[in-house]
């Protein structure tokens, strides 16, 4: 049952996507009896500022899980941002403090993290190949070095956007030694795919899998198929793997623990989501 106390996280995207978190975080807030609800809402994105701020003027507004086109547009609506925000260049939620000030902060690569360190794999000291410096791959790289990586190669072939990853991620982590332009998977510990490759059956690689290691831990941001043929190859040369949908469901309970709900397991979460 909902009601006007019933806490409500919107959902906020482009008139046209399909919003899959109904169907993950509201099973499990009736399994636990947990009094708030995901709405999803599009909107266009000439339209997001003003709705943006029209949202959280709800007496139960709780905060808002925010996806493409308004990751970005959302930096300058908010009144303060995480690091990881902010070496993202994109927000994926907001909440309201005490003090009803919009915070903000980037769970993408939080799930990627989560999931690497659930699998057993170390990151702190580690060195990472993060190729795509989009939403996702800034994401990851912030987390990665929030998590205490030694060395981050990125790749992208927009010089712009890969340049610019690398200057924010040397102000926020001048400990961290940044380098670019080298998809070469050779010397490093973690290796992760952020680039669309993989949507399509024909697509290339995002990197020479003949120069992985066999101890290289290997990361897919592409959910279309769960084994995507780069993971396939990276199977074949013997590496540990992580698949796009884990990034999805480790985060998730990163984002309970920043609105203030009672966390989970990704493990929990698969098992009560409606999705096929």
């Amino acid at each position: 049952m909902i009601s006007g106390t019933t806490r409500i996280i919107a959902h906020l995207g482009y008139p046209t996507e399909t919003f899959k978190s109904p169907l993950i975080y509201n099973p499990y807030f009736e399994e636990h009896g947990i009094d708030a609800v995901v709405v999803p809402m599009g909107c266009q994105a000439e339209d997001f500022p003003d709705f943006l701020r029209l949202v959280f003027r709800l007496s139960n507004i709780h905060g808002a899980l925010i996806t493409m086109p308004h990751k970005v547009t959302t930096m300058d609506l908010l009144d303060e941002l995480s690091t990881r925000a902010q070496v993202a260049g994109a927000c994926n939620a907001i909440r309201l403090d005490e003090h009803r000030r919009l915070i903000g902060d980037m769970f993408d690569g939080e799930g990627f993290v989560r999931g690497v360190l659930r699998k057993g794999r170390p990151v702190a000291g580690a060195e990472a190949l993060v190729v795509g410096s989009g939403g996702v791959g800034s994401a990851i790289a912030a987390s990665l070095a929030a998590a205490g990586v030694r060395r981050i190669a990125v790749f992208d072939a927009n010089m712009a956007v890969m340049n610019g990853l690398m200057g924010r991620l040397r102000q926020h982590y001048p400990d961290v030694e940044v380098s670019a332009g080298s998809r070469d998977p050779d010397g490093f510990d973690i290796v992760v795919n952020a680039t669309p490759l993989g949507m399509k059956n024909d697509d290339p690689l995002p990197i020479d899998v003949s120069r992985l290691s066999s101890s290289t831990f290997v990361g897919e941001v592409v959910m279309k198929q769960e084994i995507t043929p780069f993971l396939e190859a990276a199977r074949a040369r013997g590496c540990d793997f992580q698949v796009g949908t884990d990034m999805l469901f480790e985060q998730i309970p990163a984002y309970f623990e920043f609105f203030g709900f009672p966390t989970t397991t990704a493990e929990e979460l698969r098992s009560v989501a409606r999705i096929g």
